[in-house]
Order: C-alpha cells, then structure tokens, then sequence
C-alpha cells in the first residue's frame, strides 16, 4: 500500500523560510501530478501548488511569488520551499496527488506555524 510521509514542519517567525518534503512509498510516484494541501483551523483542505510528472507547476494565488513545489522522482519526493511566510500561512500541510489519477491515502501532515 502506497504510503505519504510529511516532514519540515516548525515554528518560524513572519518573514521567515521553511521547506517541507513529502515522500510516496511505490514505484508509480513519477507518474502522478502530485500538491500541497494545507488545512487551517476551522477551514477546509486547500491546494496551494501542483506539480505535474514532467516538473510544471502551479500555484494558487495566495502562494504564488512566495512558495516554490519541485520534486525529485528518483527519490519518489515532492518539496514545498516556502519564503516570506506569513502568518496566514499557518496550517498543517499534506501531500499527495492532485486527483487527476486518483489519490493516495492521506499522511499525517506537518504543522507549519509562523508567529513571532
């Protein structure tokens, strides 16, 4: 069974730096599209960047010009580097695929807090 394990979170003051990765256990990691979720208090599951299998990416707005998704196949890891992050930004993060192919069961996630 395919599992998700999400790591980097931490505390990190306003403006600061954070990077997160995502491994996918399995061999068909290179095949999907893969995101980050993050989840708010109070709020629902958002998807804050895409990548696809041949390395493009997207980004919702919120995120766009601050946060950067890259993946390393041959690693079956997708990264999260998140720069001048806002308190906003607060939220535990997940990975997975976009949903295009389906999804994998959901991991942990890793707690993102930027406070000061």
């Amino acid at each position: 069974q395919v599992q998700v394990v999400e790591s980097g979170g931490g505390l990190v003051q306003p403006g600061g730096p954070l990077r997160l990765s995502c491994v996918v256990s399995g061999s068909i990691f290179r095949l999907y599209a893969m995101g980050w979720y993050r989840q708010a208090p109070g709020k629902q599951r958002e998807l804050v960047a895409v990548i696809t299998s041949g390395g493009s990416a997207n980004y919702a707005d919120s995120v766009k010009g601050r946060f950067t998704i890259s993946r390393t196949n041959a690693k079956n890891t997708v990264y999260l580097q998140m720069n001048s992050l806002k308190p906003e930004d607060t939220a535990v993060y997940y990975c997975n695929a976009d949903g295009s192919l389906g999804r994998f069961p959901w991991g942990q996630g890793t707690q993102v807090t930027v406070s000061s």
